[in-house]
């Protein structure tokens, strides 16, 4: 585990992310892990900086060329990051120089005889670093060799840590390690310098960490376009990769797997570029032994047809020494790699494990046993000792297996999976985290399957891969983290995020990881725009925790409910894209492209995606209503907002970077899952007539439900008024009482119009009043009734807690009125978290489960709410999922001092379509309910207690009898303290609608 250095919460963001690590360059460093010396220096050329470029010259880089080749390849990636930098490209020595003023000196302990002499003579303090995993120190060392005056030593403890050591010199000169794969660019400076003082990396707290591209289809395509147009996926491509993860401080890699890719072993320089690299190369749980069986059964079985001439199938309790030879070639043809070797067995192509002669879950476990024992003796015979490490993936039906007796040696990591939706099923218990092979994770941020695929964006909230991660690491699965990316481009700055938090688990927590993103997009677009980068990012993050745009479909929201939810949610949304473009427009020309490419497009993207379903439904609503002119009104805007999805889709590929991306982006891939395409509308013919029409909120079709008005929560409410023809018809509106305001007084339409209702609480006297708001036109009046209830000033200023109103209560989590720790366990505010700002979670992830007693035992929120009546009502938690297979989820609520219930949510993902946990994992939450007694109106209080550990809840909502179905909870209720002023409901501006 890495130490970091001790921060002062009091500080401010700035203080924290920026001027922590600052480079001599104005920008700021993403230096996971990193301790230095000069962490709260200003920028400047400061008088015992070291000079990398000064005066149109550059130091030389001198590596010993007997290192290791990876540690030789980074030495020159420096040398060319110096001339992004300064201009001036530096000789790269293998030699030393007989006299210079200046030298770089990259060398490994025990590799380099420049460092080792260093090292023996104290000159150099490796300290925290000589014989760690991946660490490293870059320092200063005057007169550290016959004739040279200075040297910048880059000293690592072993191959890695010397490389890391080298990209971190280049983040602090100011390249990025998005310079390439986004576009960043690379500020020029006539002076490049780095602080004097020592700065050491320290061991990470995930030894191996790394990604899978996987469902790629995307990549292929470019790949094939722009880099190797005789491959598809190939060493060109795979360089660029193994680059990027470096930079990132990553080591590890499942490469491509899918059909439409060359399999990684096809080219044999990929592994051998992997070991120049430095890159551990493992396959996923579908390709024992690095062998992919996509591509390499069916020629291998074609090969080893059976006496009788029959295609061995694959099938350990059929083809035993057919497959066990076609693991062996592999292990044979890799063994001089540093590899990831998996064991066990699932079907060809990701599918499920067959076992023709093995029909019941025993049986099934005594072959997977039998195939473990199997492929060990085949590494052992064929690797030897360096066959490590060795890793097990209960993935799916594997994870039933393991539960019910697969016997893994002790020595294997086991990596556990997530539900491929960010919830990890279980987690290592006492014994698993006592296994000398250790614990590790495969973790989703990009999936192909059940209930549904999301591979175009990076839309999982960083806060929810924060809660997850730091409950993984607390369960001791700290020995590989593998990250599922897709294509790799569109998960930027997720990747980046679980990079950082590999390397280094303790250094973001549950209040700042949106200091992340302020400090992530400082080091790629400056400090000046960074916060506001942050904070549209979270904003993005949030509404894709409502629903991915991947996962939208007709009907989702409501278009009458809650100010019609749909609306403002797209309102939320163009608010979004519109920062973003201020933002932009404000960036240097050269900061464009990659603006564009991890701010602009994500957001403009999932706005689009959202905006043409919404454009749909209200089509779908208006036929149902009898629109005329309307109808097709919003039949073309949803073309109209597919279409625009497509051209920016369009400059992405073939305008950025000079067209440099050509196929890297795509929603709507060939062969595998796309995202929602161009929805389906109705169009009317055109006819020579005229109607009015008036819908109001709460109602699909007519003025049916009144409109609702609090003196407490001082709502607005909306009444559609359309024509029912396609020629103008004249409106008029009036209200009944001077202190009902409408937002227009009438008018001339053809299509339709909103028209906003809102009350003069200073003028509507106290008490419960009806009113009504009259729309006429065409020979019509219709009627809009009105029930308006006004508990005054003074009430309203003296209310403690949230207040009922509508016949609801809509409460955020996060706003308890009182939080009780109990028995070492406790509830904590995770920022960004859930559909709202933030989340409640119960913590410590390994506190004990509460099973009674809660009152005594179980930490506690408690929120005050008023009731207008009694009544027995449903309450439902909206709880964050999360899942544990062995296990149980599960929180209890209670009024006052009421008897306790206990809510069961989803433990097990059951990987179906249409179930409880396909609904959760679709929606972003659980809807737990529970119903509480109120026998007297007044205040009250809810109690929600802690039974399982690591469970988040975003909102709690009390229906008294007025809610409607929504698939969003109410706008939050009116409280004196958390909800002063009514929430903003905004519907989306648009002309003629």
């Amino acid at each position: 585990m890495p130490h970091t250095a001790p921060q002062d919460p009091s500080q401010g963001w700035t203080r924290k992310a920026f001027l922590r690590g600052m480079t001599a360059v104005g920008l700021t460093p993403l230096l996971p892990g990193v301790l230095s010396s000069e962490a709260r220096a200003a920028s400047a050329d400061r008088a015992g900086d070291f000079a990398l470029v000064r005066d149109g010259v550059a130091v030389d880089v001198f590596v010993d060329a007997a290192d290791d080749a990876a540690v030789v390849r980074a030495a020159g990636d420096l040398q060319a990051d110096v001339e992004r930098v300064g201009g001036v490209r530096p000789a790269l020595r293998h030699t030393l120089p007989e006299r210079a003023a200046g030298l770089v000196v990259v060398g490994t302990i025990g590799a380099s005889d420049v460092v080792d002499r260093l090292v023996a003579q104290g000159r150099l303090d490796v300290s925290r670093v000589k014989g760690r995993w991946e660490a490293s120190v870059t320092q200063v060392v005057d007169r550290p060799l016959p004739g040279v005056d200075r040297a910048l030593v880059i000293a690592g403890s072993d191959r890695r840590g010397t490389v890391y050591g080298v990209y971190d010199t280049s983040e602090r000169i100011g390249v990025s390690p998005w310079y390439w794969w986004a576009d960043v660019p690379v500020e020029h400076r006539d002076t490049v310098t780095v602080p004097a003082g020592p700065l050491k990396r320290y061991e990470p707290s995930v030894r191996y960490r790394g990604v899978f591209v996987n469902d790629e289809q995307n990549l292929t395509t470019w790949s094939h376009r722009t880099q190797e147009p005789d491959k598809n996926i190939g060493p060109r491509t795979y360089e660029r990769i193994f680059e990027l993860l470096l930079r990132l401080k990553a080591n590890y890699l499942w490469p491509a797997m899918h059909p439409y890719s060359d399999f990684f072993n096809k080219h044999r320089e990929n592994p051998e570029l992997a070991e120049r690299y430095g890159i551990v190369v493992g396959s996923s749980h579908p390709e024992a032994l690095l062998r992919n069986g996509v591509h390499e059964w069916a020629p291998w079985a074609e090969e080893h047809r059976g006496a009788d001439g029959s295609v061995p199938v694959y099938d350990y309790t059929v083809n035993p020494g057919v497959i066990s030879d076609y693991w062996r070639a592999r292990a044979r043809q890799n063994a001089a790699y540093e590899s990831s070797w998996t064991l066990g067995m699932r079907g060809l192509h990701d599918s499920a494990l067959e076992t023709k002669y093995a029909t019941t879950i025993p049986e099934k476990v005594a072959v997977m046993n039998d195939i473990i024992a199997d492929q060990r003796r085949i590494l052992a015979e064929e690797v030897g000792a360096a066959a490590e490490p060795q890793i097990f993936i209960p993935y799916k039906e594997v994870l039933e297996l393991y539960n019910a007796g697969v016997r893994v040696p002790e020595d294997v990591t086991l990596i556990w999976p997530d539900d491929n939706h960010g919830n990890m099923r279980q987690l290592p218990d006492a014994a698993e985290r006592a296994r000398a092979g250790g614990n590790g994770i495969y973790y989703h941020l990009s999936y192909w399957g059940r209930p549904r695929s999301y591979l175009w964006l990076d839309t999982t909230q960083l806060a929810k891969v924060w809660q997850e991660l730091r409950r993984v690491y607390e369960h001791g699965a700290d020995r590989m983290w593998i990250f599922n990316v897709g294509d790799v481009k569109s998960i930027e700055t997720g990747l980046s995020f679980c990079m950082d938090m590999a390397w280094d688990v303790d250094r973001w927590h549950a209040d700042d990881v949106e200091d992340f993103l302020a400090e992530w997009a400082g080091r790629q677009f400056g400090r000046r725009h960074a916060r506001e980068i942050a904070e549209i990012r979270t904003k993005y993050y949030r509404l894709a925790a409502e629903r991915r745009p991947e996962f939208i479909d007709r009907g989702i929201f409501s278009v009458v409910h809650h100010g019609d939810e749909a609306g403002r949610r797209l309102a939320a949304y163009d608010r979004l894209l519109e920062r973003a473009r201020a933002v932009g427009a404000k960036v240097p020309e050269a900061y464009r492209d990659a603006f564009f490419e991890l701010v602009e497009y994500p957001v403009h993207g999932a706005y689009l995606m959202n905006l043409k379903y919404y454009w749909a439904d209200r089509n779908a609503l208006a036929v149902r209503q009898g629109r005329g002119a309307g109808t097709n009104r919003f039949a073309d805007l949803a073309h109209a907002a597919h279409a625009e999805e497509l051209a920016i889709t369009q400059r992405y590929n073939t305008q950025v970077a000079g067209g440099k991306w050509d196929g890297i982006v795509n929603p709507y891939p060939s062969q595998i899952p796309k995202a929602p395409g161009r929805p389906t509308v109705t169009r009317l013919p055109r006819q020579e007539t005229s109607g009015l029409g008036v819908a109001a909120e709460g109602n699909e079709t007519g003025t049916a439900r009144p409109l609702s008005f609090s003196s407490y929560s001082r709502d607005r409410r909306f009444v559609d008024v359309f024509n029912t023809g396609f020629l103008a018809v004249d409106w008029a509106a009036e209200a009944s009482h001077p202190w009902v305001v409408l937002s227009a007084a009438g008018g001339s339409l053809t299509e339709q119009t909103r028209l906003w209702v809102g009350i003069d609480w200073a003028r509507v006297p106290e008490g419960a009043w009806d009113a009504t708001v009259t729309v006429s036109g065409a020979g019509q009046r219709i009627e809009v009734p009105l029930r308006v209830r006004n508990d005054g000033e003074r009430a309203r200023r003296r209310a403690r807690g949230f207040v009922e109103a509508h016949g609801y209560v809509s409460i955020d989590a996060v706003h308890a009125d009182r939080r009780v720790a109990r028995g070492g366990a406790r509830w904590r505010t995770v920022r960004g978290l859930g559909r709202r700002t933030a989340a409640v979670e119960a913590v410590p992830s390994t506190a004990a489960a509460v099973t009674g007693d809660f009152a005594t035992r179980a930490p506690e929120l408690r929120y005050r709410v008023r009731f207008t009546g009694t009544g027995t009502f449903p309450v439902t938690v909206f709880r964050l999922p999360s899942l544990d297979e062995r296990g149980h989820r599960r929180l209890a609520l209670a009024l006052d001092d009421q008897p306790v219930t206990v809510l069961s949510g989803q433990a097990v993902a059951t990987g179906n379509r249409g179930d409880a946990w396909a609904r959760n994992v679709e929606e972003g939450v659980e809807k737990l309910t529970a119903t509480v007694t109120v026998t007297e109106p007044g205040e009250h209080v809810l109690r929600l207690f802690m039974a399982d550990p690591a469970i988040a809840v975003d909102q709690i909502v009390i229906d008294t009898g007025g809610l409607p179905t929504a698939y969003l909870a109410p706008p939050e209720s009116y409280h004196s303290v958390f909800r002063p002023e009514p929430a903003a409901v905004e519907g989306v501006d648009t002309p003629d609608v």
